[in-house]
């Protein structure tokens, strides 16, 4: 009897696991994307950091819900334009028309290619929503993990503590960047153990400010150019990086000292 049971429960074991394998077989290949929780709500990145660089790439993850297969599969994706605050050609590149699951491969990527040349950007930040469509290869079964949100802006925020700690102020974003650019850092301590560290970055940065035309000269691999205004005329300067002229920064003579200074965000200057 015992023995008839244990053959019994195999058999209807072997049946169940015959059944759930077709049914996952038989199951139409669908695609969805692969955040993690962090990024789920959305994906949140900066150009505040990198001024010079004009594009960088958010990558996607697009996991595959299905069999693998031998041959490569195609699926689409969208903006959806009217939710996103972004502008193709200005703050992105627009999507290709079709994207592919490699032969064998479980996951894809989408690039999408954000831009760094809206002035506006330092203010503000914009949104891209991009949406997965079904194809014949691929469709898109669960509608809660086929929207990807992609927010990104290019501004610095004044930081809580040690922008003060140290003879930085007054503070603008524009004398931020500056000091990045300078000095290559984004952080600096508030142990008075680095201040010799710390007081030697300040300095790059005064260095910089009082005679920007030698800075230029000196960093020639930065890539920064110092072009007049208006031609002919040494009143005013735009700085920029050539890999990213889009985006300059106004050098203007004071005429009452003969000094010349950026000028910030808020048409002051930077002291």
């Amino acid at each position: 009897m015992k023995s008839y049971i244990i053959i019994l429960l195999a058999v209807i074991c072997f049946a169940s696991c015959k059944k759930a394998e077709e049914m996952r077989f038989d199951h139409a290949a669908n695609v969805y994307f692969d955040l993690s929780q962090r990024d789920r709500d959305s994906i949140v990145t900066t150009f505040a950091y990198t001024p010079t660089i004009p594009e960088d790439t958010v990558w996607l993850p697009v996991r595959l819900s299905g069999v693998r297969t031998e041959n490569a599969r195609t699926f689409t994706a969208k903006i959806e334009t009217d939710s996103s605050t972004a502008r193709p050609e200005l703050h992105y590149e627009p999507l290709k028309p079709s994207y592919s699951i490699p032969a064998g491969a479980g996951i894809a990527y989408i690039p999408l290619v954000i831009y760094n040349k809206d002035k506006e950007l330092e203010n503000r930040s914009v949104s891209i929503i991009v949406k997965l469509t079904g194809t014949s290869d691929l469709g898109i079964e669960n509608p809660y993990v086929i929207r990807a949100k992609v927010i990104f802006s290019a501004t610095l925020e004044k930081p809580g503590g040690w922008w003060d700690f140290w003879p930085l102020a007054p503070y603008s974003r524009t004398k931020h960047e500056l000091f990045i650019l300078t000095t290559g850092q984004t952080w600096m301590s508030e142990d008075g153990l680095d201040a010799p560290k710390n007081l030697y970055y300040v300095g790059l940065l005064t260095t910089m400010l009082n005679n920007p035309f030698n800075w230029v000269a000196k960093n020639p691999l930065k890539g920064y150019v110092l072009e007049e205004v208006t031609p002919g005329n040494t009143d005013s300067y735009y700085f920029y990086n050539t890999g990213n002229p889009a985006k300059k920064t106004l050098l203007r003579k004071n005429t009452q000292n003969n000094k010349y200074y950026f000028i910030d965000e808020n048409g002051n200057e930077v002291l």
